[in-house]
This record gives structure tokens, C-alpha cells and sequence, in this order.
């Protein structure tokens, strides 16, 4: 297994196809996943807003290419000053190249280059792209004309919020995975007395898991009370 990661990103463990809960967004995890089992299709781009899980979704695509035996890499432009453009170099010769907040680099001329320079170097090897940002490609402010018609050759999809009954849904997949039972009224008592972010709301089930597993009680909601402090 190789996760290549140069901008010094690390992956979160938790952060895999079996526990992304698609909802609206079940087309653009099939064609994810359909990216990285065939060869079918070379490049993927997925936008949403903060918190539909595009980061989710990009590294779940790394854990599952290492999987496979695959050579693959993460990384965020959100702040591509605090990392080296050479750290771009010979990356198309991985299998697969998750770009994350492409939107990052939008102005910086020499980020710019060495990204189309990348993709046009991926392209000549036929590494696979998974790419994302918060706006769509057409809505992208990138400067340099050729890499912003880079961006719009791939498959595109939009990732939609999740809906009160999704978060719920989503938090009780997790706990599963983490060997939880989460009441349905303890799922609702923390969508309506907590913040409404899937981010921090997974964040929450993480605390609870672990002073579940510590005091050996199960999840109620006068513990999760005691827990989170409400």
C-alpha cells in the first residue's frame, strides 16, 4: 500500500467509502469509486460547499487506491504558500492524485502553471485526477485560460448538504462503524441542541465513543449531557 503524501497532509483514518453516507450525493460516490477500480474514466471533479464532504471523499479515494495496491496521493491547496511547488514534481507518476480546494491557488501564477503543467504531465501517463473545490469549474477564478479548460474536461458532480434526517442517518452509520449504538433520540437531541455541522457534529461522536468505551455506558441523553457538558 503507498500513500504518497509530499504537501504533508495526513489521511483520516475515518475518512473511507464505507463511512461516507451519500444521500443526494450517491452518483458522485459511484463514480468515485468507479474511478479508482477501472480505467474507464481518467478524471473526476466534485464542488460543494464547506462540509459536504469533499475532503471525505478524496482521501476515501486514497485509502481505497492503497488498498488496491495502488500508488496515491492527497493534498489541499487551500494554503499552497505554506508548501513547496516542487513538491509537484514526478507526482504523475502515482496512480491516482487528489487535489483538494483547487480553488487555492486561483490568481497565483506560478501555482497556476505547475498545476497545468501536472495535469498535462498526468494526462500523457494516464494517472487518474480526483479533483475538488467549492465552486464549480465554470465558476472557478482561475487566471490562466488553459488550466481552467483543464479543469472542465473531467466528469463533474456537485456535492449536495446533508438534511436533518441525512445528519442523523450519517452519525448513526459511524457510530456503527465504531461499534456504537446511537439512539435515534439521542441523534435528535444533539442535532437540536448542538451545532448543525456534520464536521463537528462527527467530532462530538468521537468524545461520546470514548467516554462511552471509558465509563462503559451506553449512549443516553443525560450521558451525553454529562459528557459534552450541556
Amino acid at each position: 500500500m503507498t500513500h504518497q503524501l509530499p504537501l504533508n497532509i495526513q489521511l483520516r483514518d475515518d475518512a473511507t467509502f464505507d463511512s461516507f453516507y451519500p444521500a443526494d450525493n450517491q452518483e458522485a460516490l459511484d463514480s468515485v469509486m468507479h474511478l479508482i477500480k477501472t480505467d474507464a474514466e481518467l478524471f473526476v471533479y466534485v464542488w460543494g460547499q464547506t462540509g459536504v464532504g469533499r475532503s471525505h471523499l478524496l482521501q476515501a479515494a486514497c485509502h481505497e487506491a492503497g488498498n488496491q495496491g495502488l500508488s496515491a496521493t492527497y493534498f489541499s491547496l487551500k494554503n499552497p504558500l505554506e508548501s513547496s511547488i516542487n513538491r509537484l514534481d514526478s507526482m504523475e507518476q502515482l496512480s491516482l492524485i487528489c487535489i483538494d480546494d483547487i480553488e487555492g491557488i486561483a490568481g497565483n501564477a506560478d501555482w497556476e502553471e505547475a498545476v497545468f503543467h501536472l495535469f498535462n504531465r498526468a494526462r500523457a501517463l494516464n494517472t487518474k485526477l480526483l479533483v475538488s473545490a467549492s465552486v464549480s469549474p465554470k465558476e472557478l477564478t482561475i487566471v490562466l485560460p488553459d488550466l481552467k479548460s483543464r479543469l472542465s474536461w473531467g466528469v463533474t458532480y456537485q456535492l449536495h448538504r446533508l438534511d436533518d434526517q441525512q445528519k442523523l442517518k450519517a452519525l448513526q452509520l459511524r457510530a456503527k462503524l465504531r461499534g456504537l449504538a446511537l439512539p435515534e433520540s439521542v441523534g435528535q437531541f444533539l442535532l437540536s441542541r448542538c451545532t448543525r455541522s456534520t464536521t463537528e457534529l462527527f467530532s462530538m461522536l468521537e468524545t461520546l465513543d470514548k467516554a462511552s468505551l471509558a465509563e462503559q455506558r451506553r449512549l443516553t441523553v443525560p450521558f451525553v449531557k454529562q459528557v459534552l457538558m450541556l
